[in-house]
C-alpha cells in the first residue's frame, strides 16, 4: 500500500514513514530468521551460566573476569535478567569461577552456543617483562528445567559442604555458613550457591543446578555436538578451544567452529557477540540437515 502511495504522489510524510518501516523490518527479519533455528527442546528455557578460569594463575583469573564483564554486557543488551549464584575470586586478581542464573527469551538456545573453551592472547599485565601470555577460561551452560526426572540419593550420592560466603553481601554472609556446595560423587560434578542468606534456599538452588548439570551430562552422551566439549566425568576438555581473542600483536577475534572473525576485539569484549552466536546457530542447523 505504501509503495503504491509513493508511486502516486511525492508525499514526504509517507516516504518518511515508509523508510522507517523498512529500517524496522531490516532489524526484525534477521532476528525472526534466527528464532527459526532455535528449535531444540530446551532452547526457549532459562539457563545456568558458568565461567571457570583455566590454569595460568592471575592471567587466567583475570581473563575469567573479562569474560564475565563481556557476558554481563551482552545479557544487559539482550534484556536478560541475571542472578549471581556463586563467585570465587582469584588469589591475586579476577575470578576462579562464577555461576549465574540467566532468565529471558531463548536464553539457553542462544547461550548454549558459547559452551567451550575461550582463549585469550595478549601482553600480560602481570608480567614485569611484558611477555605475551595465552590464557584459557571455559564456559558451560545448562538449561533450567523444572521437571527434570533424575533420581538422586542425596544422602549417599552427594557430598554437601557448607561455608561462609565471601565478598559483598553484608555482615550476615561473613558470619554464618549459609553457602552450600554439593558434589556428585560419581561424576565429580559440583554445584554451589551463596546468593541467599538462608542455607535452606541456597541448598535448594544448588540441588536444582546440580540436577541440570547431570541432565546436561546425559544429553552430552547422546549429542555429538555437546559431547565434543565434555571429557571424563562431565568436565569440559581444555583442548576444545571454540574461540580465540587476540589482543597482541594484532586485534582480532575468531571462532574456530564457524570461521566468523572481526578485527574489532574491543567491541566483542564490550558484549557485541551476537554475530558469533548467530553464526554458530546457522552452523548447527546446517549440520543437522546433513
Amino acid at each position: 500500500m505504501m509503495i503504491e502511495l509513493l508511486a502516486d504522489e511525492d508525499d514526504d510524510a509517507t516516504r518518511a514513514e515508509f523508510e522507517t518501516t523498512v529500517a524496522d523490518l531490516a532489524v526484525r527479519v534477521p532476528r525472526v530468521e534466527m528464532l527459526t533455528l532455535l528449535s531444540q527442546p530446551n532452547d526457549a528455557r532459562d539457563c545456568y551460566f558458568n565461567i571457570q578460569a583455566g590454569t595460568g594463575g592471575a592471567d587466567a583469573c583475570d581473563w575469567g573476569e573479562i569474560l564475565l564483564r563481556m557476558y554481563l554486557r551482552y545479557f544487559e543488551q539482550s534484556g536478560y535478567n541475571v542472578e549471581l549464584l556463586s563467585r570465587k575470586d582469584g588469589e591475586e586478581a579476577g575470578i576462579q569461577s562464577v555461576s549465574l542464573h540467566v532468565k529471558g527469551s531463548y536464553a539457553y538456545g542462544y547461550l548454549s552456543c558459547e559452551i567451550g573453551v575461550h582463549r585469550l592472547v595478549r601482553i600480560s599485565p602481570f608480567s614485569a617483562q611484558g611477555k605475551r601470555e595465552t590464557s584459557f577460561s571455559s564456559v558451560d551452560v545448562q538449561p533450567d528445567i523444572e521437571d527434570i526426572e533424575i533420581e538422586i540419593d542425596w544422602d549417599k550420592e552427594v557430598r554437601e559442604d557448607t561455608y561462609r560466603s565471601g565478598g559483598a553481601g553484608g555482615q550476615h554472609v561473613n558470619k554464618t555458613s549459609s553457602a552450600v556446595r554439593l558434589t556428585h560423587l560419581e561424576t565429580n560434578l559440583v554445584a554451589q550457591c551463596q546468593s541467599q542468606r538462608s542455607q535452606h534456599k541456597n541448598r535448594a538452588s544448588a540441588r536444582k543446578m546440580l540436577m541440570a548439570r547431570l541432565y546436561q551430562l546425559e544429553q552430552a552422551k547422546r549429542d555429538k555436538e555437546l559431547a565434543k566439549y565434555y571429557g571424563n566425568k562431565g568436565q569440559i576438555s581444555w583442548g576444545n578451544s571454540i574461540r580465540s581473542y587476540f589482543l597482541y600483536p594484532e586485534q582480532r577475534v575468531k571462532d574456530a567452529r564457524t570461521g566468523h572473525m572481526t578485527s574489532n576485539s574491543q567491541a566483542v569484549l564490550d558484549g557485541d557477540i551476537q554475530a558469533f552466536i548467530d553464526a554458530e546457530l546457522r552452523r548447527r542447523a546446517a549440520s543437522r540437515r546433513m
